[in-house]
């Protein structure tokens, strides 16, 4: 299956921009460029373990286990869709980065597309397991949540828990099996909520609160703080708010404050040039190295 790339797209520095694609049930293969991913939904019977890659105008799309039903391909290509980022329009983001030469780079390298999981929920729970703890301890809460809680397909791949599967584990679970520490009740009661209708964090892609007002409902979710609901404020496509934490504050001290800490105030007013894109400014500005 192939599906067409939109303009001033990048593959790689899409699949690329933040660690997500190294998160369970992402996998990425850098020698050849591919992105492993496995899609779940109320649509499908079974997870859909598929492999990404691209040719010069489309995306190809290989199915590692039977190809599903012809009747949810569709359905599938608008969830690639959604991952990739296929529908932002960074029109405005390029405009803004353009006018300082030292961002001129995004443009040009089709930067600005933040790789995210095929659900809402998926990347509020990956947040959840980014505070207070290093990268690594991150991988190994997402990998045994999928390890243990996740659908398994015919030749074992794991899929990326449903808030059912999540809702039927105890505290105890998520504090020994998951080793998720104080998140332990959160993952508890957040699958819950989720299950029971509470919250449906679906909804945030759509909302028509001003973002002020989406990042307190964020907020209402155990174990989301400022910098986690700015996070997933970037991954349903607003960009207002800057995620500071420990590593981008000292990414900003390093390059432009001779290595000397500062006030997140001073930060704030470095980037608040490129307004409602500034978000989406400083992680690409920081992060540049990588894409390098």
């Amino acid at each position: 299956m192939f599906i067409n790339k939109p303009d001033l797209f990048s593959f790689r520095n899409t699949i690329y921009s933040h660690g997500w694609s190294e998160l369970a049930p992402f996998s990425i293969d850098e020698k050849n460029w591919r992105l492993n991913y496995l899609f779940t939904g109320e649509e499908f019977a079974k997870p859909i373990p598929v492999r990404l890659s691209e040719t010069p105008k489309k995306i190809k799309v290989e199915f590692l286990e039977t190809p599903p039903a012809r009747k949810h391909q569709n359905t599938l290509r608008r969830k690639i869709a959604h991952v990739l980022r296929f529908d932002e329009d960074l029109s405005g983001f390029y405009e803004a980065t353009l006018k300082e030469k030292s961002f001129s780079w995004m443009l040009k390298t089709k930067s600005g597309r933040l790789l995210r999981s095929a659900s809402v929920f998926e990347d509020l729970v990956k947040t959840i397991c980014t505070t207070n703890c290093s990268w690594s301890l991150t991988k190994n809460m997402v990998s045994n949540l999928v390890d243990k809680l996740g659908d398994t397909t015919a030749d074992g791949r794991k899929a990326f828990p449903t808030a059912a599967a999540m809702a039927e584990a105890d505290e105890k679970f998520y504090r020994e099996e998951v080793r998720a520490g104080y998140r332990a009740p959160y993952f508890a009661e957040l699958a819950k909520r989720v299950l029971s209708g509470e919250i449906d964090p679906e909804e945030w892609l759509t909302s028509d609160l001003p973002t002020s007002e989406l990042k307190k409902e964020m907020k209402k979710v155990k174990g989301v703080g400022d910098y986690a609901a700015e996070n997933l404020l970037k991954l349903v496509g607003r960009y207002d708010g800057l995620a500071l934490d420990s590593w981008l504050r000292s990414e900003f001290y390093r390059r432009y404050n001779k290595e000397k800490k500062c006030s997140d105030k001073k930060i704030e007013r470095f980037y608040g040039k490129f307004g409602k894109w500034q978000g989406l400014a400083i992680w690409f500005d920081m992060s540049r190295k990588w894409l390098d």
